[in-house]
């Protein structure tokens, strides 16, 4: 059996948490540990859980995704998924696995 890569979901608009959300769960080798409304609930996860991965919005209030992402272990992979096409390179320049932009469409997805 192999294993499962562990995400969370960290965005502020909930409907968008539910779409992402949504889509894994049809994804047997991914395990949702938790979706977050803010960069200070996702850390409080990433401290209680080993996290693999990690979908991820840029711009939310108090702390934005690229600075969380700046604060976290490297280890952690991320998927930057935001409106905002403008932080493409600054989403790549901190090594994220992909960018995804809203309304995401999970087509081109490879697990």
């Amino acid at each position: 059996m192999s294993k499962k890569i562990s995400c969370i979901i960290v965005d502020d608009e909930p409907v968008a948490r539910e779409v992402i959300e949504a889509h894994l769960s049809k994804i047997n080798s991914v395990k949702i540990i938790g979706t977050c409304g803010s960069a200070g609930e996702a850390f409080s996860l990433i401290n209680e859980h080993k996290v693999d991965l990690i979908f991820l919005d840029i711009n939310m209030p108090e702390i934005s995704g690229l600075s969380f992402a700046r604060s976290i272990n490297n280890d952690i992979k991320i998927i930057f998924t935001t409106a905002y096409r403008e932080y493409a390179i600054d989403g790549f320049d901190l090594q994220a696995v992909d960018y995804l932009l809203k309304p995401i469409s999970f087509e081109r997805r490879e697990c």
